[in-house]
């Protein structure tokens, strides 16, 4: 079942790049809905790490590939709203947590995001064609 060093390897790095786009993709829509049309998008380097992680799906695929596309993202998003708890836990203890969600509505110890869980689904079906090599 194992996908091989070299391909994790080459997934994390892939799965990481990717992450880092998202994400200043999505802050830099922030900047526009502030009527800040710099359109700065902005990231950083702790979440290439977090994003690379994202290259285990990789290692789910083969187990999950049968499965509607539907569960797969839903089981994605909950990785990785699960694995953003987690490392955001992590890097709060250390005051090196980029992110802070606590003035949001749906969010849980300023870590996550509820209401981004659809976009986690989404991510995460990316995530899966990046490893996948499609």
């Amino acid at each position: 079942m194992g996908m091989g060093k070299h391909k994790f390897e080459k997934n994390f790095a892939l799965c990481g790049m990717a992450g880092w786009c998202m994400e200043i993709i999505f802050t830099s829509l922030g900047a526009f809905r502030k009527n800040d049309f710099t359109l700065t998008g902005n990231t950083s380097i702790w979440m290439f790490p977090i994003y690379g992680m994202a290259s285990v799906i990789g290692e789910a695929y083969p187990l999950l590939k049968r499965w509607p596309v539907a569960l797969r993202g839903g089981l994605y998003g909950m990785g990785i709203l699960s694995f953003e708890y987690l490392s955001g836990s992590l890097l709060k203890k250390h005051k090196a947590c980029p992110w802070d969600y606590s003035g949001a509505k749906m969010n849980v110890n300023g870590l996550i995001r509820l209401d981004y869980f659809p976009l986690w689904v989404g991510a995460g079906l990316v995530f899966e064609r990046i490893c996948r090599g499609k």
